[in-house]
C-alpha cells in the first residue's frame, strides 16, 4: 500500500479547440463553479485547430477567480524555458498564485520540426528537459542576486537576470513514461503527470517504483513527488470496464488508486459538461471522504511531514521533530525544505531557525505553544517578519509564524470595527478598507505585519490625525503560555488588554485583533527633497512647522549625510488627510508650502490617492538585508539643542540611515496610563541604523542620550537592560511585571525585550484597569 499523503486534487482536461473559442473557456468556468481544483489544457502549438495553450491559460485565468491552471503538458521543445519561466511567474502573480507547471519534452517531432523546432532523440529530450527545469527554477529564484548561468547543451542561459518570483512555489509536474524520464521525475520534479489510457498493466506501479528509487537516491522522500493522473473513461449507468460505469464504481476505483497507488491528482479527460458535473458532484466529494476516513484510521502522515535523507540531515539539534503534532507538521518548514529560503529571514535580519511552524487557527497555535515549550531551543513569534529589531527569527530555534492567519473581516459597519488576523499585512488591510472610505493608521510600509505593530504602538502616516494604532484596538484573541485562549477587551481580562497595547509580545500569541477604523477618504501624499546642509536649522524649522500644522498632516523625514562631496539631503514623506472626507488639495498645498520653507527645496511631487496607495500591499517574502544595528528614541520637541544633537549624530558617520517620524497629535490626547505605551507627550520618534552596535551605541549615547525622552523598542537592537525602562517608564513597568506574572509567569515570551514577571513577594500595585 502506497499513500504518499498528499491532499487530493480533482480537475479537468479540456481540449483547446478553436472551433468555438469560448467553449473551452466556459468548460473551465464550469469546472470552477462546480468546486474542482484544477483545469488543464493540452499543448500542441503546431495544431491549427487548437487555440494556443498559453494564450488560453492567460485568458482563462482572467475569467476565473479560484481554480488553478496548468498545461497538460506544456511543450518544452517549442517553448524556451527562460521565457516560459517568466511567463509562468507573471501569470502566477496576476492570478494570485494559481498556475502550476505541467511540462514535457514534446512528442510529435515531425510537426514540431515543421514549426521550426530542433529535432531531438528521446535521450536528448530528457537532457533538454533537465536543463529546462534548472533554468526555470533559477529564473524563479529572485532572491538570488547572482546572474543565472546554465551552460546546457540544448537550453542555456549566460548571465540572465533572475525574477520575477512567482506568487507561490510553482510545482513542476512532468509528463513521463520511459525509465529515464521517470528517474528525472524522482530526482528533480514535484509531480508525475501521465495519462492512464497510455498505460499497460502495472505501468502505474512500475512508474511509482522507479520514481521512488530515484527520489531516495537523490536524498529525497518519495512523498515530495505528487502523483497525478489523466483519466479516460466515462460515468455511465452500467459498468462495462474500468472507469466505465456508475459514479459509485468511479469512487471505488479512484479511492483504491489513492490509497494503494498514491495518486492524489485525478484529472478527468473530456469536454462533456454533464460528465464534468457528475465527476465534480458525485465522484470527487465521495473519494475525498473515503480517503480522509482511511487516513484518519491509519494515522497517515501528510506528505509535507515526510522528508528524505538530505532534508533530515539539515535538522538542528535540540528540536524533537518527530514529536511535532501532525496538524502542525503538515505546514511546518525545516532547513532542508525548498520553502525554507522564503521563511527563514525577516525584513532586515538574516535567520537560520531550525523549524518554522505555520499554524492555521487558534487551536494549532495552542498546540504549537505546548510543543515548543518542550524543546530546548530559542523561540520567536512572527506576524509578517518586518520588524527592524529582528526578533522574529533566530538561529537554530523555533519560529511560530502567523502567516496563514491573515483574514480581514468587517464585524460592525456602524462602528467601523474590523477583525484582522495577526499575520495579515497592513497593505492588505488598507486594500480591503479603502473602498469603504476607511483607514487605520499603520506605520509607513504595507509589508509590516498587523500583530507586531498593533501590539507595540503603531506610529503611522495618519498618526497625528488618529493617534497610535494601539489606541484603536478594542479587542484581541490571545493564546497564553499555558494554552488558554482568552478574549481581551475593556470588559474581559482588562489587565491583559491594557498590557497588549504596547507590550503584547511579552504576554502571549495574539491571533487576531479587533480595531475601529477611522473614516478617511483620499489623502494627499507628498514626497519632498530638501537641502540639509544646515541640518540642525532644517530640523528645527520642520519640527516647529509640523507641531503647528493641523492634525491631518503627518510628516516623516529621512536624513542622508553628504558623502563624497555631495550635499546632505532630507526626504520628507508627508500625508495630509481629513476625518470623514477626502483631503482638501488647496489646504494640503498651503501646509506643504510651509514644510518646503524648512530648507532649500530640491524636488517635490504630490498626489491625491486612497490611503491604500500610500501603504500599499507588498510581497511579504523577506531575504534579510544586512543585519543592521539600530537605536531608537522619542523626542518631545525638535528645539535648537535637540536638532543640534541629531546633527552631531549624523556627523559621527555611525548612522547610515536616520529617520524622524512625527507622532503626537491625537496620540497625545490619550492618558499615559491608558495603555502600556505610556509616551503621550512626545512629538517625534528618532531612529538610526548602523553597521556596528557598539559604535552606534557610543555615538547615540554621547549625542542623543541627553535629549531623548523614552524609546520605541520596535526600532532598537540595543539589548542593555536600561532600554526597558526607557520604553516602559514607571509606574508602567511595575504594572507590566504584575500582568506578566499572571499570564506568563514562566517568562516563555522573553525574546522581544523581556519583561521579568513580578515576584509575588514584591507585592502588587492593586491595579487591574
Amino acid at each position: 500500500m502506497t499513500d504518499y499523503g498528499h491532499d487530493l486534487l480533482f480537475g479537468t482536461f479540456i481540449t483547446p479547440s478553436n472551433g468555438d473559442p469560448q467553449v473551452p473557456v466556459r468548460l473551465a468556468q464550469l469546472s470552477e463553479q462546480l468546486g474542482l481544483d484544477l483545469v488543464t489544457f493540452q499543448d500542441h502549438p503546431y495544431q491549427p485547430s487548437f487555440l494556443d495553450t498559453w494564450t488560453l491559460l492567460s485568458w482563462v485565468a482572467a475569467q476565473t477567480e479560484r481554480i488553478h491552471l496548468s498545461g497538460n503538458v506544456l511543450n518544452l521543445g517549442m517553448r524556451p524555458p527562460a521565457h516560459l519561466a517568466r511567463a509562468a511567474a507573471s501569470l502566477d502573480l496576476l492570478s494570485g498564485g494559481r498556475f502550476e507547471m505541467g511540462v514535457g519534452t514534446g512528442g510529435f517531432w515531425d510537426a514540431m520540426v515543421a514549426m521550426g523546432a530542433r529535432r531531438l532523440t528521446p535521450g536528448e529530450g530528457v537532457t533538454a528537459l533537465e536543463e529546462g527545469i534548472e533554468i526555470m527554477r533559477g529564473i524563479w529564484d529572485a532572491g538570488n542576486r547572482t546572474p543565472l548561468r546554465v551552460p546546457g547543451q540544448f537550453h542555456h542561459v549566460d548571465g540572465a537576470k533572475r525574477g520575477p518570483a512567482p506568487a507561490h512555489d510553482i510545482p513542476i509536474w512532468l509528463g513521463a513514461y520511459k525509465k529515464r524520464m521517470l528517474r528525472l521525475t524522482g530526482a528533480q520534479a514535484d509531480g508525475w503527470l501521465p495519462s492512464l489510457p497510455y498505460f499497460k498493466d502495472d505501468d502505474l506501479a512500475r512508474g511509482n517504483a522507479t520514481i521512488d528509487e530515484a527520489a531516495e537516491e537523490a536524498g529525497r522522500s518519495p512523498s515530495e513527488i505528487r502523483r497525478l493522473l489523466n483519466l479516460g473513461g466515462s460515468i455511465t449507468d452500467r459498468s462495462t470496464g474500468p472507469l466505465q460505469g456508475p459514479a459509485d464504481q468511479w469512487v471505488e476505483e479512484l479511492t483504491l488508486m489513492a490509497l494503494e497507488d498514491g495518486v492524489s491528482g485525478f484529472i478527468a479527460m473530456g469536454d462533456d459538461p454533464d460528465q464534468i458535473r457528475a465527476f465534480a458532484q458525485e465522484v470527487a466529494p465521495a473519494v475525498r471522504e473515503a480517503v480522509a476516513a482511511e487516513r484518519r484510521s491509519a494515522g497517515t502522515a501528510p506528505a509535507a511531514a515526510r522528508r528524505g535523507a538530505t532534508a533530515l540531515a539539515a535538522r538542528r539539534d535540540g528540536i524533537d521533530y518527530d514529536s511535532l503534532p501532525p496538524e502542525l507538521a503538515a505546514h511546518a518548514v525545516e532547513p532542508g525544505d525548498r520553502e525554507y529560503g522564503a521563511v527563514r529571514h525577516n525584513y532586515l535580519r538574516s535567520g537560520a531557525p531550525g523549524l518554522v511552524l505555520r499554524p492555521q487557527g487558534v487551536d494549532e497555535v495552542a498546540a504549537g505553544l505546548a510543543w515548543v515549550q518542550k524543546q530546548d531551543v530559542e523561540f520567536a513569534v512572527r506576524s509578517a517578519g518586518h520588524g527592524i529589531s529582528g526578533r522574529s527569527t533566530n538561529d537554530g530555534g523555533v519560529v511560530l509564524s502567523l502567516s496563514r492567519m491573515r483574514s480581514v473581516e468587517v464585524v460592525d459597519e456602524a462602528t467601523r470595527r474590523v477583525r484582522i488576523g495577526a499575520g495579515a499585512t497592513w497593505g492588505e488591510v488598507a486594500e480591503v478598507l479603502a473602498p469603504r472610505g476607511w483607514a487605520i493608521t499603520s506605520g509607513d510600509y504595507g509589508g509590516v505585519g498587523v500583530g507586531g505593530l498593533a501590539t507595540t504602538g503603531g506610529i503611522g502616516f495618519l498618526g497625528r490625525l488618529q493617534g497610535l494604532t494601539v489606541d484603536h484596538v478594542v479587542a484581541a484573541e490571545v493564546v497564553t503560555a499555558d494554552g488558554r485562549v482568552l478574549h481581551a477587551s475593556r470588559d474581559e481580562h482588562p489587565d491583559l488588554f491594557w498590557a497588549l497595547r504596547g507590550a503584547g509580545g511579552n504576554m502571549g500569541v495574539v491571533t487576531w485583533l479587533e480595531i475601529e477604523a477611522g473614516a478617511v477618504g483620499d489623502v494627499v501624499f507628498s514626497q519632498m527633497t530638501l537641502d540639509a546642509s544646515d541640518t540642525a536649522g532644517l530640523l528645527e524649522r520642520w519640527g516647529a512647522t509640523v507641531e503647528a500644522a493641523p492634525r491631518g498632516l503627518t510628516s516623516f523625514m529621512i536624513l542622508g549625510g553628504g558623502r563624497r562631496g555631495q550635499t546632505p539631503m532630507a526626504q520628507l514623506l508627508t500625508v495630509f488627510a481629513a476625518e470623514g472626507a477626502d483631503a482638501d488639495p488647496d489646504e494640503a498645498i498651503a501646509q506643504l508650502e510651509l514644510l518646503a520653507d524648512a530648507g532649500p527645496l530640491l524636488g517635490h511631487q504630490a498626489q491625491l490617492l486612497p490611503y491604500s496607495g500610500v501603504v500599499r500591499k507588498e510581497d511579504a517574502h523577506h531575504s534579510g538585508g544586512g543585519d543592521p544595528s539600530a537605536r531608537s528614541g522619542l523626542l518631545t520637541h525638535l528645539d535648537q539643542g535637540t536638532s543640534r544633537a541629531v546633527e552631531r549624530l549624523l556627523g559621527t558617520g555611525e548612522s547610515y540611515f536616520t529617520s524622524i517620524r512625527a507622532t503626537g497629535g491625537a496620540g497625545n490626547d490619550v492618558a499615559p496610563d491608558a495603555t502600556a505605551y505610556a509616551h503621550r507627550h512626545q512629538n517625534f520618534a528618532l531612529s538610526a541604523l548602523g553597521s556596528n552596535q557598539d559604535r552606534l551605541n557610543q555615538a547615540w549615547d554621547a549625542e542623543i542620550g541627553s535629549v531623548m525622552d523614552g524609546s520605541y523598542l520596535s526600532f532598537d537592537t540595543d539589548s542593555r537592560p536600561e532600554r526597558l525602562l526607557e520604553a516602559f517608564p514607571e509606574p508602567t513597568f511595575t504594572r507590566l511585571r504584575e500582568v506578566k506574572a499572571v499570564y506568563d509567569p514562566s517568562n516563555v515570551f522573553r525574546t522581544n525585550f523581556p519583561i521579568p514577571p513580578a515576584d509575588p513577594a514584591e507585592g502588587a500595585s492593586g491595579s487591574d484597569a
